[in-house]
């Protein structure tokens, strides 16, 4: 199982809800979870966020969002390496084995499916 995790907090201080702000006519997550999705690398693209509202907009565009992220990993001092292991270790409780895990940014609207595609075949080569 090879998952792909969008972490998409609320709290941004310089752009306020940044993660869904309109951006070329859609909403700048949506470019990261399209990008991922047309890879067909990952059986599962998770958006790990604290907010409602983010997760509506994420799973209007095809992400999971199976669990809401903890208050504690949702704050300016919170890493990247603490919420995807944080995702890694729900996902492995409640869904079973995981392969692989690949974190995408939500704010990287100019990622394309090809990116990820090339990135893969030089990391997960065997």
């Amino acid at each position: 199982m090879m998952i792909a995790v969008i972490p998409a907090r609320a709290g941004s201080k310089r752009i306020p809800q940044k993660n869904i702000k309109i951006f070329c006519g859609k909403p700048i997550i949506a470019y990261s979870i399209e990008a991922a999705m047309a890879t067909g690398l990952f059986d599962e693209v998770i958006v790990s966020t604290d907010s409602h509202k983010i997760a509506e907009v994420a799973a209007h565009y095809g992400a999971s969002i199976p669990f809401l992220r903890p208050e504690n990993l949702a704050d300016d001092f919170s890493t990247t390496g603490q919420v995807m292991a944080h995702a890694v270790d729900w996902f492995q409780r409640n869904r079973g084995n995981l392969d692989s895990a690949c974190c995408i940014y939500a704010t990287a609207p100019l990622i394309m499916n090809g990116d990820l595609v090339s990135a893969s075949e030089v990391f997960w080569s065997g």
